[in-house]
């Protein structure tokens, strides 16, 4: 655990009682902090309170302006739509908001001995680039930690030295509030619209992402360079065409320039320094990295490995014994010549695109909680799909989006599963990549795919 400074004696109040409010209960009252934590469910006071931090009900009037700092978790919003009660009343009160990640980066300027901090963000290949790094990392022999919108909260975790790495996951909500950012590498995988209504619209939700490197003023700083988001930061961060502080990535096209660039062409990655190329490896064969998403995080997290000073074979070797991540292009069975590829975690329509474009013959699960535009955007992308089979809230508003394409609604994934097992051929891969949230039927993706996994495997084996 990393305990926090500067806050003895002082009352700080910790809104939300999750994962990383309760881990930033603990780093607080570790450093000496009168700790008074709240959350509008019954339960997490619960949890709070057999975990021996005192809850206060920051909702009266004349608790937060009592608080020296309010810190908030990063599921509740503090500017758009519209802010939670407790922090409306923080702004207006002058009472300073931040959040754990800006806490994390508060304590390191404590540590007598820092570790190197690489920092993930983006819309989409988010959670696999962050578990990239940190598993070639470890395969090299560093000490490393994961945290942050991945797995632990951040001040759950144990500093690994100098020279140890901390590898975060940053979404959108967290770099958008956090108070200080100091990544020493920070990545920005690619820009699609998302949580649009928590950041006032795109720009907002641009602004947000952007702040990491704005703010941040990471030594290294990779940017996927396949949106003009991406082109426009990487512009805005380089002094110039030569800049090496800057290293673009691309999946599909060939990076130009003399600067430093990481790019994947038909299924093999490149690094270019100085307009010659320095190093390069095949990525058609490794079974943890299907598809062209997966070479886009793959080239994201082998610039941030070369800026951490690791050599290339070192980096390909980790790539190779990548297992990948449940629930984002995972493999889950294969039986009859037929794949099954869980990619629950594909909840919008961008990252669906890419699971699609992954696979030459598909048998496609999709549906579920619709966002705005519903199943629009994918229609270039269904030229691979033999049969969707739709499920959940939008299964039938998504089957009038299909077009020619053949379809049956199911509306459960026991039935989705069932027809498309019986139905699948040699050399076809049945695959979940809902384009949709889970709500409508699951708590969340993680038990949408467990659910996926769990039926396929009782239908192989029955």
């Amino acid at each position: 655990m990393i305990t926090v400074q500067g806050f003895e004696g002082l009352r700080v109040g910790v809104l939300g009682l999750g994962r990383s409010g309760l881990a930033t209960c603990a780093a607080l009252a570790a450093g000496g902090a009168e700790v008074c934590a709240w959350d509008d469910s019954a339960e997490g006071r619960a949890k709070a309170e057999a975990a021996g931090f005192a809850c206060v009900d920051l909702t009266r009037q004349d608790a937060v302006p009592q608080l020296s700092v309010l810190i908030t978790s990063p599921g509740i919003p503090h500017l758009f739509p519209k802010p939670h009660p407790v922090i409306a009343a923080a702004l207006q009160a002058g009472v300073p908001v931040d959040n754990d990640i800006g806490l994390f980066f508060r304590a390191l300027t404590d540590s007598d001995e820092p570790p190197k901090v690489v920092c993930v963000t983006g819309s989409n290949g988010k959670s696999t680039t962050t578990a990239l790094i940190a598993h070639v990392l470890n395969d090299a022999g560093r000490a490393v930690e994961v945290a942050g919108n991945i797995g632990t909260g951040v001040l759950a975790i144990d500093l690994p030295g100098e020279d140890g790495v901390v590898v975060l996951e940053l979404s959108s909500y967290q770099s958008d509030l956090a108070r200080i950012l100091a990544p020493d590498v920070a990545v920005f995988t690619n820009f699609s619209p998302d949580h649009l209504d928590r950041h006032g619209g795109l720009g907002g939700y641009f602004a947000a992402k952007r702040r990491l490197f704005s703010e941040g003023a990471p030594a290294r700083a990779v940017i996927g360079v396949d949106e003009p988001e991406g082109q426009y930061l990487a512009m805005q961060y380089a002094e110039d065409a030569q800049d090496s502080r800057a290293i673009r990535i691309s999946s599909g096209q060939r990076l130009q320039g003399q600067g430093w660039s990481v790019f994947a062409r038909r299924g093999h990655l490149a690094e270019w320094r100085g307009g010659r190329q320095v190093a390069s490896i095949d990525l058609r064969n490794i079974p943890g990295l299907p598809g062209a998403h997966n070479h886009q995080n793959a080239c994201a997290a082998y610039a941030a490995l070369r800026a951490l000073g690791l050599a290339p074979r070192a980096i390909e070797a980790g790539l190779t014994s990548f297992k990948g991540l449940p629930h984002r292009s995972q493999l889950i069975a294969e039986k009859d010549g037929v794949r099954y590829v869980n990619d629950s975690k594909a909840t919008n329509v961008d990252s669906a695109a890419k699971a699609l474009q992954a696979f030459p013959k598909i048998r496609w699960i999709a549906g579920g909680l619709g966002k705005d535009g519903g199943l629009e955007a994918l229609v270039p992308h269904l030229g691979a799909v033999v049969k969707a089979y739709m499920i959940g809230h939008s299964a039938r508003d998504f089957a009038l989006q299909l077009g020619d394409t053949p379809h049956e609604i199911c509306e459960t994934m026991a039935r989705a599963v069932a027809r498309a097992v019986a139905e699948a051929e040699p050399g076809e891969v049945v695959l979940l990549a809902p384009a949709a949230a889970s709500f409508d039927q699951y708590p969340d993706f993680e038990k949408r795919g467990e659910d996926f996994t769990a039926l396929v495997q009782a239908a192989l084996n029955g």
